[in-house]
């Protein structure tokens, strides 16, 4: 496969710009930071934010909330004429958001927008949410639709979800912190889950000239059924996790790629390699990666490559969750290590 020596150019090409998305995240950290009170006991920049009951005077344990879109991933189902998919990875995506701080799902809230109201439409997206809610055990408690012609374009629709879930203290007391000589283990994603589509769309669609119906033989079905494969949930494969101290950090991989993603788990003083040998990425990213010529650089920082949860756990323990993840049907890889450093992810 031919490099390119330059990187991050197709994603730029296709309008995103990584890379700024983290300059405003850093941006407006103290604007944010300026309303915490005490209770806060989270890290800017985390994957769901926590509030501690406790200390708030209003329960025992910990209050996690997190908030997500399904991003350009809703141009396919547009252009598929089917929303129900996209309603489950809205909730999926925040499931997943809230593992990472072991969180349980309780509470969903939907905001559904377009330029014209479609009832079917907001039906059909929401009975996907609605599936996804039950699979978990969350309630789908509140939603908003809005009609704004002029602000989206023609027959384009929004939709973002907020996720409330509880995080018991007894999963997080005495939880050991990452550290050298601990294991990663990757959890397989079901496709691009609902990050890296306007580089997909714009790799596919415009420099091979596929549409939504284009049959390619190495995909198994048409372009279309495989974009809009379901952001799979970790909830029903790392449930008995939550409380386990073996178990000292979890990653979703999602905008950013393994690169971001785990490292925005690490603590000081820890790398984290990763060999990407490891595991056989589907078929979907080895195209993307042929049709764009893209580094390994880009890939990872632009799609999942297959791995879509990343648990790290104590090196002596990595087998003994592996197999026990592996006996109840949850294939998982051992992908890296952590190794002293200043914090960086490396694949190899």
């Amino acid at each position: 496969m031919k490099e390119k020596q330059t990187t991050e150019t197709a994603y730029s090409r296709a309008g995103v710009n990584i890379d700024a998305g983290m300059d405003a995240v850093k941006l407006m950290g103290s604007a944010v930071r300026s309303t915490w009170d005490e209770n806060v006991c989270c890290d800017y920049g985390a994957f769901a934010g926590l509030y501690d009951l406790a200390k708030a005077g209003c329960g025992r344990d910990i209050l996690a909330v997190t908030i997500d879109g399904v991003g350009t991933k809703l141009k396919i189902a547009t252009m598929m004429g089917r929303y129900d998919t996209v309603g489950q990875d809205l909730v999926n995506h925040c499931v997943d958001d809230l593992l990472v701080q072991r969180a349980r799902p309780l509470i969903f809230a939907d905001y559904f927008a377009s330029s014209c109201i479609t009832p079917e439409h907001v039906a059909e997206t929401v009975q996907g949410m609605a599936e996804a809610c039950r699979a978990v055990g969350c309630n789908l408690l509140a939603g908003e639709t809005a009609e704004m012609p002029g602000v989206y374009c023609e027959g384009e629709i929004d939709l973002v979800g907020c996720m409330i879930g509880i995080v018991r203290k007894t999963d997080v007391d005495g939880v050991p912190p990452i550290a050298p000589g601990d294991v990663l283990l990757g959890l397989p994603s079901t496709g691009l889950h609902t990050n890296g589509y306007s580089l997909a769309r714009h790799l596919l669609f415009k420099e091979e000239g596929l549409t939504v119906d284009s049959r390619v033989p190495d995909l198994g079905c048409t372009v279309g059924e495989e974009l809009l494969k379901i952001h799979r949930e970790y909830l029903s494969a790392i449930e008995p996790f939550l409380g386990d101290k073996r178990v000292h950090g979890l990653a979703h991989i999602t905008g950013g790629g393994l690169y971001d993603n785990v490292r925005r788990v690490l603590p000081d003083g820890c790398d984290a390699r990763i060999d990407t040998s490891t595991w056989e990425p589907l078929p979907i990213f080895r195209l993307l990666r042929t049709i764009g010529e893209l580094t390994i650089e880009e890939a990872y920082r632009a799609l999942n490559m297959g791995i879509g949860l990343v648990l790290i756990v104590d090196g002596a323990a990595a087998d003994g969750i592996r197999t026990t993840l592996e006996t109840h049907s949850h294939e998982t890889f051992v992908i890296g290590d952590i190794s002293k450093g200043d914090g960086s992810v490396r694949l190899q």
